[in-house]
């Protein structure tokens, strides 16, 4: 019967060692540390800067493991986008930056597995909900006129070209 253990880690994309938390849990597996610690680098690197969740199986008999990425937060996507290095500590008031709706478009592609939505449509309206408690505008606006907006059709012709 073959044993197995799953370990979740939340990396940095790209910038994972081989200390805590990734090394204490898998040295005493036996398994080589800086080979998972590579191939979740190597995975991650084009999440540079931003937290990720990896999941790291390993077969305790055979050493062998598996390193499976996960999607950062909604949050550390919409941060990537406008360069930020947080949200807004007071967003009714201070505003962090600035998405485009293709920026939200792109975010809400990268998410898409994990929200419930079931259109385009709906996910970008889910992302544009986070901008609201992050303090980021969307298109200069409140992203909740944004939401209105889409409703509306307003962004229909960005949504075609963004479902192709």
């Amino acid at each position: 019967m073959k044993s197995t253990k799953s370990f979740t880690f939340l990396v940095e994309g790209g910038k994972a060692t081989g200390g805590p938390p990734i090394g204490p849990s898998l040295g005493p597996l036996g398994v080589n540390v800086m080979q998972v610690v590579n191939e979740i680098n190597e995975k991650t690197k084009e999440f540079l800067g931003m937290r990720v969740p990896v999941i790291v199986t390993v077969d305790v008999e055979t050493k062998k493991f598996s390193v499976e990425v996960g999607i950062p937060t909604t949050a550390a996507l919409i941060l990537r986008e406008i360069k930020a290095e947080k949200g807004s500590g007071t967003p009714h008031a201070n505003k962090v930056g600035n998405l485009t709706i293709q920026q939200a478009i792109k975010i809400a592609k990268i998410k898409r597995p994990q929200l419930l939505a079931k259109t385009l449509k709906a996910a970008v309206k889910e992302i544009l909900g986070t901008c609201v408690s992050m303090g980021v505008t969307v298109e200069g606006k409140d992203p909740r006129v944004v939401q209105k907006e889409i409703d509306e059709g307003k962004y229909d012709k960005i949504f075609e070209e963004a479902e192709k």
